[in-house]
């Protein structure tokens, strides 16, 4: 077989994919070598360790959460990341936030800084919603449960980012009380919502 068979092979699944890993390759038969040729020739760029795209492919605004997306698939985008992908917050995270189900190794990934948050149970498993951006599937949790994550860990990000997210929330329509306060209870918050929820109904 001619190398740029597994060349056009390789475009064709980066095509598809948005982004790249080494591990991938498997699906085409092309060996891993391939990747290293391509990133040379400039028919691919590398994103970060073990990560691959095609180099005229700007990425997104979305294209850090696409990157941590495809190095950890079991990851959901969680406060101040989920508030920023629902646009509920005027902060600038410096980090990706994802919560991964109690137990897990923080992730050795080098770029996007990850900050992790662990949660156990329905805290994890309640209000992912799966979106693509950039051809790559995100797990993100939904508005109602993100609000009720950033009161459950306001020590770590702020009740004053917390309360704008409930009030944007509220004055967008993004979620309904009852969304709220389901979540707030999985949370085990609702005390602490119950009085905010109550000011601004």
């Amino acid at each position: 077989m001619r190398p740029s068979t597994h060349t056009q092979r390789v475009l064709d699944l980066v095509s598809q994919k948005g982004m790249l890993r080494p591990s991938d390759l498997a699906t085409v038969g092309a060996p891993r070598v391939v990747l290293t040729r391509m990133t040379a020739a400039g028919l691919l760029e590398k994103v970060a360790r073990g990560l691959y795209r095609l180099p005229n492919n700007l990425g997104s605004e979305h294209e850090s959460l696409a990157t941590v997306a495809t190095k950890v698939p079991q990851a959901v985008f969680c406060l101040l990341s989920a508030l920023q992908f629902h646009e509920l917050t005027t902060q600038l995270p410096r980090q990706i936030w994802i919560a991964m189900p109690r137990g897990s190794h923080v992730p050795k990934i080098t770029y996007p800084p990850v900050k992790m948050i662990q949660f156990a149970g329905e805290a994890y498993s309640a209000g992912i919603e799966e979106v693509e951006r950039d051809q790559v599937k995100l797990r993100v949790y939904s508005v109602a449960k993100t609000v009720a994550d950033c009161f459950k860990h306001r020590n770590k990000i702020g009740l004053d980012v917390a309360l704008e997210a409930l009030k944007e929330v509220r004055a967008k329509k993004k979620a309904s009380a009852d969304d709220l306060w389901h979540y707030a209870k999985i949370g085990r918050v609702a005390n602490v919502m119950r009085p905010y929820l109550e000011a601004i109904e």
